[in-house]
C-alpha cells in the first residue's frame, strides 16, 4: 500500500505539465494569388491562456512564429522543398501609454497599435494575404501542398527573472503542421 502511493505521488510530480485548455491548432488556411505572387492566408486558434495574457499585460514581450513550407508532389520520387519562410509577429505592451504594440516581420512598416487587448490578439494570431512565393516558381498543373505550423518562441527576460516567472516555460505551444493541397 505504501509503494503504492509512492508511485503515484511520483507520476504526479514527474509527468509533464498537462492543461485544461484546449490545444493552439491553425485553421482557416487558405491558399489565393495575385497575378504574380502565391498569397496564404490563416488563423490560430487557441493560443493565448491567462497566464499569458497577464505576462504580456504585465511587459513581457511575446513572439509567435509561423513556419510555412511549400512542396511539389512528385509520384516516384521524394517531394521538393519550392519554398519557405517563418513569419514572426510580437506583442508588447506599454504600461505608460496603455497601448499594445504589434510587430510583424513580414512588413517593414512601424508596430501596430491597440488599445484594445481583443484587437491585439487577433492581428497577433491571423495571416492576412502574406506573400508567399512568386508563381513564376511553380509548374502549370502541378501538384503542390502547403504545410504550416505555428510555435510560441522561447521567452527572454532581462536579468534572472526566468527564475522569478518560472510559469513562463508552461506556456510553450508548438501547433501540429496543417497542410493544403492544390493544384496551379
Amino acid at each position: 500500500m505504501r509503494s503504492c502511493k509512492l508511485l503515484i505521488l511520483l507520476c504526479i510530480f514527474l509527468l509533464p505539465v498537462t492543461s485544461f485548455a484546449a490545444e493552439a491548432k491553425v485553421t482557416d488556411l487558405l491558399i489565393s494569388n495575385t497575378s504574380d505572387n502565391l498569397l496564404v492566408y490563416l488563423k490560430l486558434e487557441n493560443c493565448f491562456t491567462g497566464d499569458m495574457e497577464e505576462a504580456i499585460l504585465a511587459g513581457i514581450p511575446t513572439t509567435f512564429a509561423f513556419v510555412l513550407e511549400l512542396y511539389r508532389e512528385r509520384l516516384w520520387w521524394f517531394d521538393e522543398r519550392i519554398s519557405f519562410l517563418e513569419v514572426r509577429h510580437t506583442i508588447k505592451y506599454d504600461n505608460i501609454k496603455k497601448l499594445l504594440y504589434v510587430l510583424f516581420t513580414e512588413d517593414v512598416k512601424e508596430p501596430e497599435q491597440f488599445k484594445e487587448f481583443s484587437e491585439a490578439k487577433i492581428a497577433m494570431s491571423e495571416l492576412n494575404g502574406i506573400v508567399f512565393t512568386p508563381l513564376k516558381q511553380l509548374a502549370k498543373e502541378g501538384r503542390y501542398y502547403l504545410r504550416v505550423k505555428a510555435k510560441l518562441e522561447e521567452v527572454r527576460l532581462p536579468l534572472h527573472l526566468e527564475y522569478v516567472f518560472f510559469f513562463v516555460s508552461l506556456w510553450d505551444f508548438e501547433t501540429d503542421w496543417a497542410r493544403q493541397d492544390f493544384v496551379y
